[in-house]
């Protein structure tokens, strides 16, 4: 792996880069045995984010985080860009990683998209899933229709609205981030306030219509090992009645995933926020995946 930086990119304070194509991907990988878990960030989010949980996941099995392309220290990519794209890249990066086959998938937020796709495309390299309030490409079936993928897209918060939101947004990742150790925390924390990770974002989160749409085309998740954490935790200052349907929807669509599986379990999370998964509750991520891991090698 090349562990130099671009010029023109931010340098890793932990793994190194993939050259894919005649780009650069990031990737960090630690742990060993098999199999692997791959990290899938959410739109906004970036492998190193999910540091905390990889850290723990390394105690007991191969664990991986990475940068999709154009997002976090990975080379910049021009938007819009397809699942299928996301997810070969990905199965590339695995592979020139050496990293063995199948994986357990734990994607979060709108990486749920790219790790559904990747499952299309590559079943037999997905040994099972840990869904971290992954988004479906069924939502708007579950939701009310002013909650629909294409309203979440105008709602959206655009480049001048996050940037009035960078002092808060910066103090958040302070506290989230607390535990991290002060290599990997402050640069973590100095690249999110950034122009280019800001707007990468905002571009992922204006592609979910189509990505869910790309989904629909293809075959539901393969039968494999699933537990999906769903969280219901209510943040402050949200409306009674969004939130009452948001969570019922949300649940009821988790709900239906993991009943279309052999051996899935839902687990129903009240004292956290979507964003916040992570970080407030590494203990059940790491439990999902344990458990996930030996219903695998237990089937």
């Amino acid at each position: 792996m090349d562990n130099s930086a671009s010029p023109t990119r931010l340098t890793p304070p932990v793994g190194g880069f993939q050259e894919i194509g005649g780009r650069r991907v990031f990737a960090h990988k630690v742990g060993s045995g098999g199999p692997a878990v791959v990290f899938l960030p959410g739109a906004g989010a970036v492998g190193l984010d999910y540091f905390g949980v990889q850290q723990r996941v390394s105690e007991f099995t191969t664990a991986v985080v990475y940068d999709r392309g154009g997002t976090g220290y990975s080379d910049p990519l021009r938007p819009p860009r397809t699942a299928a794209a996301v997810a070969t890249e990905l199965r590339e990066v695995l592979r020139a990683q050496d990293i063995a086959a199948p994986y357990v998938l734990a994607p979060h937020s709108l990486g749920a998209c790219y790790a559904h796709r990747f499952a299309q495309l590559y079943p037999e390299d997905v040994a099972g899933l840990v869904w971290l309030d992954g988004l479906h490409r069924d939502w708007d079936e579950f939701v009310p229709p002013a909650l629909r993928l294409d309203a979440v897209e105008r709602m959206s918060p655009d480049v001048a609205r996050l940037q009035q939101m960078r002092p808060a947004l910066h103090e958040m990742r302070r506290e989230l981030l607390a535990d991290y150790p002060e290599h990997v925390r402050q640069p973590l924390i100095d690249a999110h306030d950034g122009d280019d990770w800001i707007r990468a974002g905002i571009a992922e989160r204006g592609m979910v219509a189509d990505l869910a749409a790309e989904l629909r085309a293809g075959p539901d998740i393969p039968d494999v090992p699933l537990v999906a954490l769903t969280v219901v935790g209510v943040a402050p200052g949200q409306e009674a009645l969004t939130s009452r349907e948001m969570r019922d929807g949300r649940t009821r669509m988790d709900a239906a995933m993991v009943n279309a599986v052999s051996r899935g379990e839902q687990r129903v999370l009240s004292d956290t926020l979507h964003h916040r998964l992570c970080f407030d509750r590494p203990d059940a991520v790491v439990q999902a995946v344990r458990d996930v891991l030996t219903w695998v090698a237990n089937p």
